[in-house]
């Protein structure tokens, strides 16, 4: 039987202990245990620590290094993240011999890290060598620290309960770097049988294309992706400390939503859109065309199949999800701009240039709207460059909430009609709505502070409650 290839996330990978007795050892036994590849992210926080906070901002080791006039800074945080590493790896593992490897490797990695961004501070102080010009090669080499940690001390953990682990390290270090991402993942698997041997895998790989730059920290589920893909999996799994499930249970309670259980890759991408991971949407079209399916499921409930997500269509028309976040809108209005041409194209290239992520967008004769997942000061920055390029544009920005009714096929549900009726109902006035003609999901615009309980009242009137009967034709 084929492999599966499946990935653990950092902050599940912080419960370690709780997985070996679950997920990757649990009931099973002999060659039960194997036709398994495990690809696994850094411990929870450590990727903050190296980089930088993914929701504060607050500064890791690759900012202060990137900004540090005293030399001092970015030394402190690689210390900080040595401590880190090794309490959490003491916290999982227990024996002696363990704690040792572990903590020699937390030294020796961390201690060829800091020799290089030494060396190359130096190199930078003459005039001919450019720091910013190898900031990206540096993001890159930190990132790779903490998946090849974690990946080696889940491999001592499960070694030490008598799995045949083998630590796969696809970070490059001390390797050769101009190879492709399939060259680096073929020449780390020459010689390993998932069939008799359990590969521990590094989320990070290094190459030629450089993830970092593309993915930035979505660069594991690319790396999970391709591996399925280059040896022909099976199966994708994705392991997350919940299910996949019609709603946040926390703003709507544990009893009231429902797993979703089949699912398919329109959906995931919409949920990507949203900001919510349940996988990369470049990762997934890499799934969808070597016709891998992927699952996700809950990693601390290994009886619970999960939720399939392939391409098959919805067997019957079903509200699947309801979510949302708060957005930023952009408000373009020029007279000038009926019947003209490039109005969009420029909007859209100054949103690109800072690197700004649009959620959704309308337009009528005089007026496009962009709705945006960003921060009110980028936005004055974007503001800046269109009033330099459409001086006489009146140009706004306002913060507002967008939640999205999502399904494989919302036709004949008359979603937009009973989500207006609901919000209304709730005492929630709608500033927009929109359904495109594809029926896989619905957008409702509203103020800011009105997310949660305009998501409790969809969910309650369109998930929750029966089906309303559609009248029936004359």
């Amino acid at each position: 039987m084929a492999h599966t290839v499946e990935k653990i996330g950092g902050t599940s990978m912080s419960r370690l202990n709780e997985l070996r007795d679950t997920l990757f050892v649990g009931d099973r036994e002999g060659a039960d245990l194997y036709g398994r590849i495990f690809v696994v992210s850094a411990f929870g926080g450590i990727t903050d620590l190296l980089l930088e906070h993914k929701k504060s901002g607050e500064p890791g080791v690759y900012a202060y290094f990137a900004n540090d006039d005293t030399n001092h800074g970015w030394h402190d945080q690689l210390d900080r993240v040595a401590r880190a590493m090794k309490e959490a790896h003491t916290a999982i593992l227990d024996h002696p011999a363990d704690l040792q490897q572990a903590d020699a490797f937390v030294d020796e990695r961390l201690h060829g890290a800091r020799g290089c961004l030494i060396d190359l501070q130096r190199l930078c102080s003459y005039g001919h060598f450019q720091l910013a010009e190898h900031m990206g090669h540096t993001r890159e080499l930190l990132s790779g620290l903490g998946e090849a940690h974690s990946a080696f001390v889940a491999a001592l953990l499960l070694r030490r309960a008598g799995v045949n682990a083998r630590f796969v390290d696809l970070s490059g270090w001390r390797d050769d770097g101009d190879v492709s991402l399939d060259d680096r993942i073929n020449g780390a698997f020459q010689g390993v049988n998932p069939q008799t041997e359990m590969p521990i895998v590094t989320g990070y790989a290094q190459c030629a294309e450089g993830l970092m730059c593309e993915f930035d920290r979505g660069y594991s589920e690319v790396t999970f992706s391709r591996l399925a893909a280059l040896t022909g999996a099976r199966e994708a799994i994705i392991h997350k400390e919940f299910h996949l499930s019609s709603c946040d249970p926390k703003l709507v309670g544990e009893g009231m939503t429902r797993k979703l259980g089949r699912t398919n890759y329109d959906v995931a991408d919409q949920l990507s859109n949203l900001g919510m991971e349940a996988i990369h949407p470049k990762a997934a079209k890499t799934l969808r065309r070597a016709d891998v399916p992927l699952r996700v499921t809950n990693a601390f409930d290994p009886g619970d199949p999960g939720t399939l997500i392939d391409d098959q269509p919805a067997s019957e028309p079903a509200v699947e999800m309801v979510t949302g976040l708060d957005v930023v809108t952009l408000e373009v209005f020029e007279q000038d701009m009926v019947g003209v041409k490039g109005y969009d194209a420029t909007i859209l290239e100054v949103l690109k240039r800072h690197n700004v992520w649009i959620v959704s967008k309308v337009s009528n004769a005089n007026t496009i709207t962009h709705f945006l997942n960003t921060s009110l000061k980028t936005m004055r920055r974007v503001e800046q460059d269109l009033a330099a390029h459409y001086p006489s544009a009146k140009i706004t920005t306002r913060t507002l909430s967008l939640v999205s009714v999502i399904g494989r096929d919302l036709s004949g549900l008359s979603v937009l009609s009973r989500g207006l009726q609901a919000l209304s109902e709730a005492g929630l006035e709608v500033t927009g709505a929109s359904q495109g003609p594809r029926n896989v999901d619905v957008q409702f615009i509203l103020d800011r502070g009105a997310l949660e309980p305009a998501i409790r009242a969809l969910h309650g009137a369109l998930v929750e409650s029966p089906k309303v009967a559609l009248p029936q034709a004359a």
